[in-house]
């Protein structure tokens, strides 16, 4: 079985949503919202979900037990996913899902790094973190006025 998804940015998805567009032309092909853009995040988002991840040119070709799935982007930098193997719509649009979240926790894995990379340079020194499922705390101090 084949099955590709349209991997839409949430604001396009809104709009499409919106409109009513959320099938293809093609009955194999829907849209699925997603905040993926970094390609690198993806692969870690990818290998997170448990998939063993090769780059293929500007693709990726993610595999799990018996599902392929290859992420390319269009000229408008828009991720598609074509699904093959022992696979369903449901079961691919349940597979990005998790994707999408895993890549969340990767954005938010970046994000920290940078802000604790960055903060003596602002003059702040981390004084504690704390993560819960829900959020992550970090309290800075001011070292310098």
């Amino acid at each position: 079985m084949s099955v590709s998804l349209l991997l839409i940015p949430l604001a396009i998805a809104a709009a499409a949503a919106r409109a009513g567009l959320t099938k293809g032309a093609d009955t194999s092909v829907c849209t699925v919202e997603t905040r993926m853009r970094d390609a690198e995040l993806l692969a870690a988002a990818l290998r997170d979900t448990r998939a063993a991840v090769t780059p293929d040119g500007a693709d990726l070709v993610a595999d799990w037990a018996g599902v392929r799935a290859r992420f390319g982007r269009d000229e408008r930098h828009i991720w598609s996913a074509h699904f093959t193997g022992d696979v369903d719509e449901p079961r691919a649009v349940e597979i990005v899902r998790a994707v999408d979240a895993a890549y969340g926790r990767q954005v938010q894995r970046a994000v920290l790094a940078r802000l604790t990379e960055r903060a003596p340079a602002a003059g702040l020194r981390l004084e504690s973190r704390s993560v819960t499922p829900a959020a992550v705390r970090l309290v800075f101090a001011v070292e310098r006025a």
